[in-house]
């Protein structure tokens, strides 16, 4: 217990204290602190979300760009270094993304390689068109390829501290909960929401979805699916997890009988059946045109993408189509986009969403957040929350 230094009597001048001799020199101290590693690598997606990987001559696992950090270098520095010697591009990252350290008794440490532990960061390296690869300059000796892989299977073919640390940091660039710190590529703290559900992606190539934006479809190509960017009053959009996948949906669904032709109310059915989420005023956007009709053998066909307003989500329930009940999330439109690994037409959709929100709805621009989960219960809304069919 600390006691208070008693005042100084009147006209007493303090006396200094006597100097008192350190307990180590600083050779010994600095000898007594904890040394280890540092490496820095980057996360680099495709505009799909398809992360790049290198394939190393020494050994038979795949690898983020980057490198161990020389002396003097910051993480950042030797991060940016590391890129330009591996592939020959200049790149600055930016924002960390993940730290991992890795102990030195982590799994697949060499016996014979004196390792005393390793502080891992993981940098944001941005988005690169899909034909980079073909540009790259890789070292022979070193490196026998790269590669743009979707996240699931590039980490299938990493070592698995490598691959849980790849999943964590890709998701917290989808996700901005904020750097993420691990401990062997495990979270140390609680899971944040993308790595709760194991999100991973399913990231296409745009051959399939050669979208046509407006709100006139054309009357050859009848629609038989639609889909939908629903706003929350804060600006955020609804998502759906697959269970089985583990990507993200927006809701929405096949075209049946009883909708009558009329996308809008397939997706108030669908967003209702598989989400439990109240829908009103849904607006097309554009549509995937299918002529050549290879849409489940459909014939020539077209895929609707819509707006609408949310006015309340109830009680998670299974859908009655397919017994599954699905997770719910709130993400800002740009994170959807980021998500759906469908490219450019993502993010086409998604500002023509946000702009018909903002006119009809007055609904603001959703400020930057972390991806939220909707609670089980639901969000209560103007329409509240029972589970009444709107149909």
């Amino acid at each position: 217990m600390q006691h208070a230094r008693p005042a100084a009597v009147s006209g007493q001048v303090p006396q200094p204290r006597p100097a008192r001799e350190p307990d180590m020199t600083n050779a010994e101290y600095a000898a007594s602190r904890h040394a280890v590693w540092l490496s820095a690598t980057a996360v680099i997606t495709d505009p799909y979300g398809r992360v790049l990987v290198v394939e190393p001559t020494y050994r038979d696992t795949l690898l983020l760009p980057g490198g161990g950090v020389e002396a003097g270098e910051t993480p950042a520095e030797g991060c940016r270094r590391e890129i330009a010697e591996e592939t020959g591009l200049d790149l600055r990252p930016s924002g960390v993304l993940a730290v991992d350290h890795v102990g030195p008794r982590a799994e697949g440490i060499p016996d014979d390689l004196p390792f005393p532990g390793d502080v891992h960061f993981v940098f944001d390296g941005g988005t690169l068109p899909t034909e980079t690869v073909g540009r790259l300059r890789l070292p022979a000796d070193e490196l026998a390829g790269a590669r743009f892989l979707p996240a699931e299977e590039a980490a299938a073919r990493m070592a698995p501290g490598e691959a849980r640390r790849l999943l964590a940091a890709l998701r917290a660039r989808w996700g901005r909960p904020g750097p993420v710190y691990l401990q062997d590529g495990r979270h140390a703290g609680p899971l944040p929401v993308l790595d709760r559900h194991r999100v991973v992606g399913r990231p296409g190539d745009g051959a399939s979805r050669p979208w046509r934006p407006g709100t006139e479809l054309p009357t050859a190509l009848p629609p038989v699916r639609s889909w939908g960017w629903l706003f929350a009053p804060d600006g955020r959009v609804l998502l759906l997890v697959h269970p089985g996948g583990r990507h993200i949906l927006l809701p929405g669904g096949p075209l049946v009988g009883r909708d009558g032709g009329d996308p809008g109310a397939a997706l108030v059915r669908e967003a209702y059946d598989t989400a439990a989420a109240r829908v009103t005023d849904p607006r097309v956007l554009g549509h995937v045109p299918d002529a050549a009709g290879g849409h489940q053998g459909l014939g020539p066909c077209a895929r609707v993408a819509m707006a609408g307003r949310l006015t309340g989500i109830g009680p998670a329930a299974p859908d009655p189509a397919t017994g599954l009940t699905y997770p719910r999330l709130l993400a800002t439109p740009a994170q959807a986009a980021e998500l759906l690994g469908w490219g450019a037409p993502a993010h086409e959709q998604a500002a023509a969403a946000v702009r018909i929100a903002a006119e009809r709805w007055g609904v603001p621009a959703a400020p930057e957040s972390a991806v939220s989960d909707v609670p089980a219960e639901g969000l209560p809304g103007p329409a509240g929350t029972e589970r009444v069919s709107p149909r």
